[in-house]
């Protein structure tokens, strides 16, 4: 069962384990962490206009003065599972995550999915690149 909206931070356990009891985890456990870090930075970036810089091939230009939809100190994840989405080599990080717009609007159980594609260096190692929005 899912807590009530506005519940704040007490009800995102609740929430996390409804992600996974409904979502099976079906990656190893490392590409899994990998990519659950990189799922939250990448959300917070978007949203918050911090940390943009580690990703300037999702967003180009971000310099320029593009003022962030949300408020840093009222942004957190409140859940987040990591999962394959068809191939190998992709996967989903499903987010649903709070916080305050520059209107200072606050909400929770937003829900944004980012794509990943694996990709393999020259070395034989591999990471896990963001594909753009659509």
């Amino acid at each position: 069962m899912l807590p009530p909206r506005g519940e704040g931070a007490a009800g995102d356990r609740a929430i996390q384990q409804a992600l996974e009891t409904a979502w099976p985890a079906d990656l190893p456990t490392g590409d899994e962490r990998q990519l659950l870090a990189a799922g939250r930075a990448l959300l917070r970036a978007d949203a918050t206009g911090t940390g943009r810089e580690r990703w300037p091939e999702v967003f180009p230009g971000s310099g320029r003065g593009l003022a962030p939809a949300f408020s840093t100190a009222r942004f957190r994840v409140q859940a987040a599972v990591a999962r394959r989405a068809g191939r190998p080599d992709r996967a989903v990080v499903h987010l649903v995550w709070a916080g305050t717009d520059r209107g200072d609007t606050y909400s929770d159980g937003r829900i944004t999915d980012l794509y990943f594609t694996r990709t393999a260096s020259p070395k034989g190692a591999s990471s896990w690149v963001p594909q753009p929005r659509i």
